[in-house]
């Protein structure tokens, strides 16, 4: 939401300072309503006048200030026609709605680790962390950081990619203990029982 009141912020910015600036041919570009904005720059232009710079990199684009009002207005456009869905996960596009359900389900996972791990353990009548623990937690925490780099949310991504390695680490240690373990039966395999009526020679 503070992203798209800053547009509306930049919209009466650029509307004031392009007061006396003819308004742009019906050939002007048309934004998408979904497009990303990322971070906005205002030039000056050669004649006096200022373009608006929306996006970086290969999708940056140098937009009049008309064509800018218009994506704003699009946006809002959007938002209105998401309804509360697109509020309540603050989005502007149905293609957002396929990340926060990436989200969700990522959460899911990794809240549904604590459960397992709860369960086993109380089956067991003492405290086990189950190789599902380390499982969950590696695809749920995998989830959430691609959740969270859509969101470009550091703080997110810094702290599920921490765990992530630990998850990965565990995982390796527990298949180089069932390896060794498989080698040891290999070279050690228990000795035949002996029968229970033979009896040892002088």
């Amino acid at each position: 939401m503070l992203a798209r009141h800053a547009w509306i912020g930049w919209s009466v910015l650029v509307m004031t300072m392009a007061a006396g600036v003819a308004r742009a041919g019906d050939d002007r570009p048309v934004i998408a309503p979904d497009q990303a904005v990322g971070d906005l720059t205002i030039e000056r232009t050669a004649d006096g006048g200022h373009v608006v710079v929306v996006g970086e990199g290969e999708q940056q684009q140098r937009l009049d200030p008309a064509t800018f009002i218009e994506l704003v207005h699009q946006q809002q456009e959007a938002d209105h026609n998401g309804g509360l869905l697109f509020v309540l996960f603050n989005i502007s596009s149905w293609t957002g709605v396929l990340w926060v359900a990436l989200g969700l389900g990522g959460q899911v996972l990794f809240t549904g680790r604590m459960v397992v791990q709860w369960l086993v353990s109380e089956r067991a009548k003492r405290s086990i962390v189950p190789v599902a623990f380390w499982w969950l937690s590696l695809i749920g925490a995998t989830m959430l950081i691609a959740y969270f780099l859509w969101r470009k949310d550091v703080v997110g991504v810094f702290g599920q990619g921490t765990g992530w390695l630990i998850y990965v680490r565990n995982l390796i240690l527990i298949c180089r203990g069932q390896t060794d373990d498989g080698s040891r039966m290999a070279a050690d395999p228990m000795p035949s029982p002996v029968p229970s009526g033979t009896h040892s020679q002088a």
